[in-house]
């Protein structure tokens, strides 16, 4: 097996501890190592023939340093896009390079800015997809839904007499309103869309090809060298290529079109870790509700519910309940706990006042 991570998100929603140069994937949300080596680790232990790291050019050089000490124990690829184009293109040039080499192996695909709390069930689901998608099949991982959520897309699956899965999928959902979360949680055959994929390298290109053939004419135009991994080389034909495809989702350009589509439950204490307010789900608060990360200390005077992200130092609130504070060094936010999502309003009017040194 191959490993894909998608790591060129800007994650704006964690700022002011994630920038441009460090979004969320580059950062320690949760103490200890970053998102990304996070994904790593998980990983390693299937013993991936290669990991390769799609990310951007100006994350490139801090992926480079993070991922440098894992190269002794699984070979580690870092892919540079010159310009983001969504997660079709990204999939596609990952599957071309490994076609090149290896054209039936199996490929997983995963974004490098998600919490998983059972990884040892992650590696199970993965080599479950992995059997079906041997056999020509398009594998994504659906997470079993814990409440109505409204933030996420949902894959609708037939899960009738079929045992433990993978199952036949029968369409993808949008992010629906609350009423039908609540039908869909209920029902139990509508999973969250995880974004984690599993197929052969050659089946994936088969589909681009036929759902979204532009994209498949630009890859076919990559020529590799005889060291398919010298991917420096490779790198104006890259540009050449990215130049003329459109931005395009994998979910959109292929997987709601394909007959290939299966679907294996994830039951891992996933979570997309979408903003500050998701802390309280993935780390144990205090007798008064309050989660800290990345602090020496919460001193907690009065204060109830807060979310607390000190930049190594010791934080003190007082009086106050449901905040967060997070601290940067060189910023601070404060803001009401179900204000979380609007931290990229924050990063807006950075912008529009021309303080580029906080971005």
């Amino acid at each position: 097996m191959y490993v894909v991570i998608l790591a060129g998100g800007s994650g704006t929603r964690f700022w002011p501890v994630s920038r441009i140069a460090r979004p969320k994937q580059l950062i320690s949300v949760v103490d200890g190592p970053t998102m990304l080596q996070r994904t790593v680790e998980r990983v390693v232990p299937l013993k991936p023939k290669r990991i390769l790291v799609i990310t951007n050019r100006l994350q490139a050089d801090e992926t480079e340093c993070q991922l440098a000490g894992y190269r002794r124990q699984v070979p580690i690829d870092i892919i540079a896009e010159p310009v983001g184009r969504n997660t079709a293109p990204a999939i596609g040039l990952a599957a071309a390079l490994i076609a090149a080499r290896d054209p039936q192996a199996v490929m997983a695909v995963l974004p490098a800015d998600h919490f998983i709390r059972d990884e040892a069930g992650l590696r199970d689901c993965l080599q479950t997809a992995a059997q079906a998608a041997r056999n020509g099949y398009l594998v994504t991982l659906g997470i079993v839904p814990t409440r109505p959520e409204t933030g996420y897309g949902y894959i609708e699956a037939d899960m009738a007499l079929r045992g433990s899965g993978p199952f036949p999928v029968l369409r993808f959902v949008e992010k629906p309103p609350l009423e039908q979360a609540v039908r869909y949680l209920e029902s139990h055959t509508f999973l969250w869309n995880s974004g984690i994929f599993v197929w052969r390298a050659d089946v994936i290109l088969e589909e681009l090809a036929s759902h979204m053939p532009e994209l498949a004419a630009q890859l076919e135009t990559l020529q590799f060298g005889g060291d398919v991994w010298d991917v420096a080389d490779l790198e104006p034909q890259i540009a050449a290529v990215y130049a003329r495809v459109a931005s395009e989702s994998i979910d959109y350009g292929v997987m709601e079109h394909s007959q290939r589509v299966q679907l294996v439950p994830a039951d891992i204490g996933w979570s997309d870790v979408g903003s500050w307010s998701a802390l309280p789900d993935l780390l144990e608060a205090d007798q008064n509700g309050n989660v800290t990360t990345n602090s020496a200390a919460h001193i907690a005077v009065e204060s109830s519910g807060c979310i607390v992200s000190g930049h190594g130092g010791l934080v003190a609130t007082i009086g106050v309940n449901d905040l967060v504070v997070v601290s940067a060094g060189d910023a601070l936010l404060v803001c009401p706990k179900e204000r979380a999502q609007d931290v990229r309003a924050v990063v807006e009017a950075l912008k529009l006042q021309g303080l580029d040194r906080y971005l």
